[in-house]
């Protein structure tokens, strides 16, 4: 993780190419890392700056804390109760009962399209690294959990990423300009201009691959860059899976797209280094703004979040002290998206429903075959590409539509009923020698790790937060409502119903309180509270321009329409047809 630095030795970048879910970041002053960097020269092992490090020139980090420092600072009194080896054991029986109970029930899809469970992963990639990291602050992978003092979490582990919506995971440093030095980021730019990956040919090896083309049929630019089977970019994590990949794609597309409007528009700049900030500032304000009005009032309540913008955060702090990330919300509340996920999608007319007269290669597209095309996946093809297929490019407006009569396209509902491929995470599974077994066990299990994980770094209860909230705490028949035999069992047994996890209790609000249609109260105000606490404390987002931004400010769609919604984005991107 590198970061290039102003004169006053502020961060301006960050770019994460060795962070990989369920791949630990090692300090590289330890044995394993620097046997790892022996063994992968190109990749870049992780490093915590500590606070008291010399800033200019190093690798640095941001700091977590808690939303509720009060609640902290009685630790344990407002956290799980209990012998730890007890606690670790009712954990893990409760994590292996969050499962999927009827996969095929139409009532188990929310109304939130599938593009908000990914744009949710690639706003986590932009503003959280690290909670995962391989470390006596959060492993969680010892037969025996031990929680942590709240203040050892705090002064050890670090946030590898700004706690901004600034897109560092898209820019990096910036381009590297004739005003000046080299950035760390200059390989993903061609010029001021972001690399786009172009998707490989309809033949590998001479032999013609099935499928169609995905329109628009004649744009090859649809993939990630790479170097080699590597993608290019600000952060490797965006690489995991196919769909949150090709969003990433659709914003380095959507930079290009301002940067030729600019142009068009507004051909004043004098040079590429004004030309380039012009751009990466409107990118920047469309993207918040979206994240906010769109993304926010669909996954949260929408009142929460217009409180929040009307009225300021009651819980995080906006003014005083260093800008930090809650771990309320990066170890608990914002892990909500995991129920979200769909064990198959409708990706696009080959891998899912059938589009004209040419039937489809597979009716969907099974979660684990997102996996196969990406920089975490294992050698496709035999490799005979590193390159996304040309079948593979995703078709939007299957994942973007809030009208669509297909249920099928939108994301679960946000509950304590996990998709089965995210109890057996076989991709999390990694073949590095230098990873021990007992961390293979466990990554496996995302609702295991998850839980386990909140009580190593001493997440206080879910019946606590709605407490210092002022919210009706949930009853014992909520917690238990519409839950499976061994649900209940594990809650009884672990004594869950009188001190709930936090993030099983967001996800029980959100199902009982809100029919898994958006988060509940507490899950809202956590969500809402982080996101645009880091806006109003960042004095370039668009809420600190003077006198005001919004769309109507910004690019234009051609029919001079602004840019309100992301499938409003993915069109001007170039990545969804016109008439979608």
């Amino acid at each position: 993780m590198t970061a290039q630095q102003t004169e006053q030795g502020t961060a301006v970048g960050r770019i994460l190419r060795d962070v990989h879910h369920g791949v630990h970041v090692l300090s590289d002053d330890t044995p394993e890392s620097k046997e790892k960097a022996r063994s992968y020269p190109d990749h870049v092992v992780a490093r915590v700056a500590m606070p008291n490090e010399e800033a200019s020139g190093a690798e640095i980090s941001t700091p977590f804390g808690y939303l509720f420092p009060v609640l902290a600072d009685q630790f344990p009194a407002h956290h799980l109760p209990g012998d730890h080896a007890a606690v670790t054991a009712a954990l893990t029986a409760l994590g292996k009962a969050v499962v999927e109970t009827a996969p095929a029930n139409p009532a188990g899809d929310s109304t939130i399209p599938a593009v908000y469970t990914y744009w949710g992963q690639f706003i986590d990639h932009d503003i959280t690294a690290n909670t995962d990291r391989n470390s006596t602050v959060s492993d969680v992978t010892t037969e025996i959990i031990v929680p942590l003092l709240p203040d050892s979490v705090v002064d050890q582990l670090r946030n590898l990423r700004e706690p901004a919506l600034n897109l560092d995971s898209v820019y990096g440093d910036g381009p590297t300009l004739a005003d000046a030095p080299q950035t760390d980021a200059a390989e993903m730019y061609n010029g001021i201009k972001l690399r786009v990956g172009r998707v490989a040919s309809r033949k590998f090896n001479g032999e013609l691959v099935p499928g169609q083309r995905i329109p628009m049929i004649d744009d090859e630019k649809r993939d990630l860059p790479r170097d080699g089977f590597a993608a290019v970019v600000g952060d490797s994590r965006n690489d995991e899976n196919l769909i949150v990949a090709q969003f990433h794609v659709a914003i380095l597309r959507f930079h290009n797209a301002v940067l030729a409007w600019l142009k068009q528009h507004a051909p004043h700049a004098e040079n590429d280094r004004a030309r380039f900030d012009r751009a990466r500032d409107l990118v920047r304000w469309h993207y918040q703004w979206l994240v906010v009005h769109d993304y926010l009032k669909t996954v949260a309540i929408p009142e929460v979040v217009d409180d929040v913008l009307n009225n300021g955060t009651k819980h995080f702090p906006t003014e005083d002290g260093e800008t930090f990330m809650p771990l309320e919300f990066s170890v608990a509340a914002y892990r909500f998206g995991h129920s979200m996920v769909r064990g198959a999608y409708d990706y696009n007319r080959n891998f899912g429903a059938q589009e004209g007269t040419a039937a489809p290669l597979i009716p969907r597209a099974p979660f684990g075959l997102l996996f196969t095309f990406t920089g975490g996946a294992k050698s496709p093809f035999n490799g005979e590409t590193t390159v996304l297929p040309f079948n593979w490019v995703i078709e939007w407006d299957r994942f973007i539509d809030k009208d669509d009569p297909d249920r099928s396209r939108f994301a679960r509902k946000i509950d304590t009923q996990l998709a089965p491929p995210l109890l057996e995470m076989v991709n999390q599974h990694s073949d590095d020698p230098l990873t021990p077994e007992r961390i293979q066990r466990i990554l496996e299990h995302l609702a295991v790790r998850n839980l386990l994980r909140g009580y190593r770094l001493a997440i206080p209860t879910g019946q606590a937060v709605a407490t210092a909230m002022g919210v009706a705490v949930l009853t014992a028949a909520e917690l238990q409502q519409g839950n499976s035999a061994d649900l209940n069992a594990a809650l009884n047994a672990g004594g869950f119903l009188a001190a709930t996890p936090l993030w099983f209790y967001i996800l029980k609000e959100a199902e009982v309180r809100a029919n898994g249609n958006s988060l509940g109260e507490v899950g809202s105000r956590i969500v809402a509270e982080t996101l645009i606490g880091q806006l109003m404390r960042d004095p370039s987002s668009y809420l600190n321009q003077v006198g005001g931004w919004t769309p109507a400010q910004g690019v234009r769609l051609p029919n001079n329409d602004p840019i309100v919604r992301i499938k409003d984005l993915f069109r001007f991107a170039g990545v969804l047809p016109s008439g979608s």
